[in-house]
């Protein structure tokens, strides 16, 4: 009986450590895509206001991202 309940404690604390594990690589991989998310939350407002108050700026910032030239007249 007291076997029985040592390998319980030990299966306990193994799953405990696999959670434990499994849920810091599920909390780091949210704070990535979070981050990113903000990232391009940030890179949409920043092309906003250049498309409001400069927008031959943006653009020409548009067609160097997409990687087409510029048509100059």
């Amino acid at each position: 009986m007291v076997r029985t309940v040592g390998g319980f404690a030990v299966l306990a604390v193994i799953a405990m450590i696999g959670f434990k594990l499994l849920m810091g690589l599920f909390g780091a991989v949210i704070g990535l895509v979070v981050t990113l998310l903000w990232w391009a939350f940030l890179g949409f407002v920043v092309y906003t206001l250049l498309k409001i108050f400069a927008p031959e700026l943006a653009t020409r910032i548009r067609n160097t991202i997409r990687g087409t030239s510029a048509s100059t007249p």
